[in-house]
């Protein structure tokens, strides 16, 4: 079980300008920001003598965002290239943070991710290129925690 902080210091705050993403091993230094979550999904039970119901977790949803600065076309070929076959795409992304004033890293892979559009266009003028792909993730492995 880890152990709780009782008190810590400001410094120990983990900043996400150190955070990291490769995605199937190719490593994306125009990530802005990565979340990732699972929620759990429960189906309401009565029960006898309680006017409220209980709770009962019967499934789970993994959804994330994935956001970067336009720099160049390296997703949209990727996708484009298997939806035109017909294909889903599916990838791994890992996420790695590893703040050097912080406590220790945090390195998360996501198995089975799936982006459900691909961004062909989306420019303004006088403002600064982004992508932002939402995907769900079938599985998860947290490779290395904050002690």
């Amino acid at each position: 079980m880890a152990a709780k902080a009782k008190e810590f210091r400001a410094e120990q705050v983990i900043n996400g300008t150190w955070g990291e993403v490769w995605l199937d091993g190719e490593y994306l230094a125009q990530v802005t920001a990565l979340k990732a979550e699972v929620t759990i999904k429960t189906t309401a039970i009565s029960m006898v003598q309680n006017l409220r119901d209980g709770q009962k977790m019967t499934g789970m949803e993994q959804k994330g965002e994935l956001k970067l600065h336009k720099v160049n076309s390296y997703i949209m070929k990727k996708m484009s290239k298997a939806f035109k076959r017909g294909k889903m795409m599916t990838c791994k992304i890992v996420s790695n943070i590893k703040d050097p004033d912080g406590l220790g890293g945090e390195r998360v892979a996501l198995y089975d991710c799936l982006f459900d559009k691909i961004i062909l266009a989306d420019w303004e003028a006088g403002k600064m290129g982004t992508e932002s792909y939402s995907f769900t993730f079938g599985d998860w492995e947290i490779l290395q925690a904050i002690k």
